[in-house]
């Protein structure tokens, strides 16, 4: 089992909001941002990463919360070797030697970058173009979001494939949300690139770069609500599956 505390998210709206995959309606690709809450949104950028959201609307009302990071909390083994398998599927040719060179640099990753940004999350968490509309709150799904209480204690498998009960403790500052502009999003234009719809929990080491730069988000007339609940990702095969094939590496 993999599993890790979400850390920082982008939220998207539906075709009101232009930097948004909802901006020209419903598509083939953007369908799943259309329809329950709780399901997964995935979609590939840059021909190679697949990203990871949430659908957050009411079933027909696009919406969508990016998943940016996650900090590891369990299975750190299982994701750099995920990690391993993502970067050799990713290219279209083998080459041996580039696979060798990717472990030894995967190897050597403080656990907290293993899944700091999109498309190493992605790849941490072995994403794949299938689970696009999957129910990411059912308990025997391979990947599920849970919220968990804060005190002492980490996500454990409870027996059940797919199943997690998780439990956490937080440090004094993880429930301080910084947040600043989304990240790439300077082609939507006013208001939508400068709106602070990217949110972090202070003080944690996986959020990615570069650092959001609101301290108080709740300031900007715009501004979402704010949910600071600690919420986990978790897989829950421990041993990644080679990518298209339905085999576990």
């Amino acid at each position: 089992m993999r599993a890790g505390r979400i850390v920082e998210v982008e939220a998207y709206g539906g075709p009101e909001d232009r930097a948004s995959h909802a901006r020209s309606g419903p598509t083939a690709r953007n369908a799943a941002m259309f329809g329950r809450p709780g399901c997964a949104y995935v979609y590939r950028v840059y021909g190679m990463h697949l990203c990871l959201n949430v659908v957050a609307g009411a079933d027909g009302d696009a919406s969508a919360i990016l998943l940016r990071a996650v900090e590891p909390i369990v299975g750190v083994d299982a994701m750099r070797l995920a990690r391993v398998i993502a970067a050799a599927a990713a290219r279209r040719v083998p080459d041996a030697a580039r696979d060798a060179a990717d472990r030894v640099r995967i190897d050597a990753l403080p656990a907290h970058l293993l899944a700091s940004g999109p498309g190493r999350l992605g790849a941490a968490f072995s994403v794949e173009p299938a689970m696009d509309g999957a129910d990411l709150c059912d308990e025997d799904g391979p990947l599920q979001l849970r919220r968990v209480a804060a005190g002492p204690g980490a996500p454990a498998d409870s027996g059940r494939t797919g199943t997690v009960a998780a439990g956490m403790g937080m440090a004094a500052d993880a429930r301080i949300v910084i947040a600043g502009p989304r990240v790439g999003v300077g082609s939507a234009g006013a208001p939508w690139a400068a709106l602070p719809w990217r949110f972090a929990l202070a003080g944690s080491a996986a959020v990615s770069r570069p650092r959001p730069l609101l301290a108080d988000p709740a300031a900007h007339p715009s501004a979402a609500p704010l949910t600071t609940a600690p919420l986990t990702a978790t897989r829950a095969d421990t041993r990644p599956r080679q990518p298209g094939t339905g085999r576990r590496a």
